[in-house]
């Protein structure tokens, strides 16, 4: 009987192979799979908030008119009385004025948002999933920012119904979009902030009282050269003055011209007052959000 011989096979790597473990990835390509996989929690995030906003639409909506209400208010039943610097129509000054101060007031539903996710354990369940820590802060950031941008919408379209026009060019307006938009992106870090500090929604709704009177000692409804001269200081430091003078300019709106450095130099100071609170309040809000566990 003839015996079948097989040749030995071969159970280790191949002999030509490299043995051993698989070459490194590049640093590069490390972080590049990181970002990646950041920007994809990160979306996780804004979607979570924007399935939020299709179960509950009034919050949302309430948001949206708001700014409306007083815009209308103040146009035709407040501000019959207001002489606008210069001359002019006063919805024409308004206008520019409402934009930065809804702006600035967005921090209010940034600390609402964040202090109701503390209060229910939605950050702390978060961060124990395998997610990137930066995710939770940019869906927050991206969320609020598109809510803004809606707002914004809504307001020039008001504004635009009630005779209210630009007198610049497209460019010119794109700017002024952008300095408003700068201006919330400011403010919502400094929401962020705060939120995590109060903690519970009654020490929110603390922090909400004492922001009203920095809405309104400003430039947004009346000018500072009406004003005593102390609180018109006041009010040409207010970097919510400076956002509005600048995009007053940008759209060509009347009341645009003051006496004082401020009203001088507000493009200047509509870029300088967002970036010093970027500057101080998002390291802050950072620091404080990994914090959160210790």
């Amino acid at each position: 009987m003839t015996t079948a011989t097989h040749p030995p096979t071969h159970l280790g790597p191949h002999p030509g192979a490299h043995p051993g473990p698989h070459p490194p990835t590049s640093p590069a390509a490390g972080r590049g799979g990181r970002l990646g996989r950041a920007l994809t929690d990160a979306w996780t995030m804004t979607r979570r908030g924007l399935a939020h906003w299709a179960r509950q639409p009034a919050q949302l909506v309430v948001g949206l008119i708001f700014p409306v209400m007083v815009l209308l208010m103040f146009a035709y039943f407040l501000g019959g009385g207001m002489t606008v610097p210069g001359g002019g129509d006063y919805k024409e000054y308004l206008v520019p004025g409402m934009l930065a101060l809804t702006m600035a007031f967005g921090l209010e539903s940034t600390m609402i948002a964040v202090t109701q996710d503390l209060n229910k354990g939605v950050i702390d369940r978060f961060r124990s999933m395998p997610i990137a820590p930066s995710a939770v802060l940019v869906g927050r950031s991206a969320l609020d920012m598109l809510q803004s941008a809606l707002g914004l919408l809504v307001l020039l379209g008001t504004g635009l119904a009630m005779g209210w026009r630009w007198h610049g060019g497209l460019a010119d307006a794109s700017a002024a979009v952008g300095l408003l938009l700068l201006l919330r992106f400011a403010m919502l870090w400094l929401g962020i902030h705060l939120a995590m500090v109060a903690g519970r929604p009654e020490l929110v709704q603390a922090v909400q009282v004492l922001i009203w009177p920095v809405g309104f000692l400003s430039n947004v409804f009346a000018a500072p050269e009406s004003m005593p001269g102390w609180l018109g200081a006041i009010a040409d430091w207010n970097p919510m003055s400076a956002t509005a003078t600048a995009v007053r300019e940008l759209f060509g709106s009347p009341g645009q011209n003051g006496g004082s450095w401020p009203a001088a130099h507000a493009r200047l100071l509509a870029v300088c007052w967002p970036l010093a609170l970027l500057a101080v309040f998002f390291p802050l809000a950072v620091g404080r959000y990994k914090g959160l566990s210790r």
